[in-house]
């Protein structure tokens, strides 16, 4: 994979999709974190269901310790991992509120010491909240790393560093979203659509080397704060 190929890769996706972003709803940053937080092993459609009705009821730093752990977790039931991501809510909204006069901070050093708040979950805020070029690698992104050969890796770190080294400047700031997105309707697991790819020409693909050769690695759970 050239440098040639990785930006007409980026210039196809972006045509493809032309409003890159998350697909889990919120209205300001801190809702944007809590999403993001609870979204950890859990699908953006499922999370969006339990925090339409939490945010219309509790949607700032306060608000949710008011709630409490019992009155969150009857938020958040449907979600995997309730119990245990109520817990890091709770103890994250309390950071805010003593430590970050209730806003989201802005450093990578601060968001991580949040609980619940691993790197991949830093990187999501840091990026769509705050607009910096940084690559939150989920599974979407090290399944393309390996399968396209964009940023090949045998970890997650290892696939981020690369992205960042290789992606063109100019599509930095979408690129996280442009991928995840084409990871998730397009370049699928299990069957790729293939056919209906807007960079299958580009793409270097070897399904059989893809399938004996690469696994993606088991991302921690919540409690260990590797959202």
């Amino acid at each position: 994979m050239n440098s040639a190929q990785r930006l007409e890769i980026f210039k196809r996706l972006s045509i493809a999709i032309p409003n890159p972003t998350t697909e889990l709803k919120h209205n300001s940053t801190f809702e944007l974190l809590i999403a993001v937080i609870l979204s950890a092993q859990a699908t953006d459609k499922g999370v969006n269901i339990a925090t339409e009705k939490l945010f219309a009821a509790a949607n700032t730093p306060e608000a949710i310790l008011a709630l409490g752990i019992e009155g969150l977790e009857s938020y958040i039931k449907t979600i995997g991992l309730y119990r245990a991501k109520a817990k890091n809510v709770i103890a994250t909204c309390r950071m805010l509120v003593e430590q970050h006069q209730s806003q989201v901070p802005k450093t990578r050093a601060a968001l991580e010491a949040l609980p619940g708040v691993g790197r991949k979950t830093a990187n999501v805020i840091l990026n769509t909240a705050f607009g910096e070029p940084t690559i939150a690698v989920d599974t979407h992104l090290f399944r393309l790393g390996n399968r396209i050969k964009l940023a090949p890796g045998k970890n997650v770190l290892e696939v981020e560093e690369k992205y960042l080294k290789t992606i063109p400047l100019q599509y930095m700031k979408d690129a996280h979203h442009l991928l995840i997105l084409h990871g998730r309707y397009t370049c699928t697991a299990r069957r790729p659509k293939c056919a209906e790819c807007c960079i299958e020409d580009l793409c270097e693909y070897n399904a059989k080397e893809y399938a004996t050769s690469t696994k993606l690695p088991h991302m921690k759970p919540i409690m260990q704060s590797q959202s």
